[in-house]
């Protein structure tokens, strides 16, 4: 089977990021037919995570077409058997499962981990897309703040720009997400 498209959304936090991916996946549904999944990476850590999952939710409840939500915080390449040809997939997000792949570990952020990481990632997603119809990825664009004061936030930008570069590079479709508006960054809109 050949691979599904892959349309990569990236903004800034609170930029509307999210609903312009849920509403792409809508469009292709009423166009094209497919199965709504939600892959969200998100862990309810605190409060706020709590109330911003719950939004999403609730988000994906209203409307004609209806959502099936498969939550996957670490590995998500192991769950790419629940997926199939008829699938519309939008994981959510990228930024949150690098999180969690590097904080749960509670390994030595040395070279060979990093790289191990972004393999993971790379790899789930990729055997993910294998199996759908289309394949949305959202991710945060954190590299218009200083990074370079501390070591750990270096390290956690530079392997999320890797990462960034290896999906838009195979992405038939880049956006990047501002204040609600989508700017076309690859591709034509499918």
């Amino acid at each position: 089977m050949a691979a599904a498209s892959l349309i990569f959304i990236s903004g800034g936090v609170r930029s509307g990021k999210s609903s312009f991916a849920e509403k792409i996946a809508l469009e292709l549904a009423k166009e094209n037919g497919g199965q709504l999944k939600y892959l969200a990476t998100g862990v309810a850590s605190d409060q706020e995570m709590k109330e911003r999952i719950a939004k999403h939710q609730s988000d994906r409840e209203i409307g004609k077409f209806r959502w099936r939500t498969i939550e996957q915080s670490l590995n998500i390449g192991e769950i790419a058997q629940l997926f199939n040809d008829e699938d519309i997939i939008l994981l959510d997000c990228v930024t949150t499962l690098l999180n969690n792949e590097l904080f749960f570990a509670n390994h030595k952020w040395d070279e060979s981990f990093l790289t191990k990481v972004m393999e993971t990632i790379i790899t789930g997603i990729n055997d993910i897309r294998d199996r759908a119809k289309v394949l949305i990825v959202v991710s945060n664009e954190v590299f218009h703040e200083s990074m370079v004061e501390n070591e750990l936030v270096f390290s956690y930008g530079r392997i999320l720009g890797k990462i960034h570069q290896q999906l838009v590079k195979t992405a038939d479709q880049a956006f990047l997400v501002e204040a609600g508006i989508a700017i076309n960054m690859k591709g034509v809109r499918i």
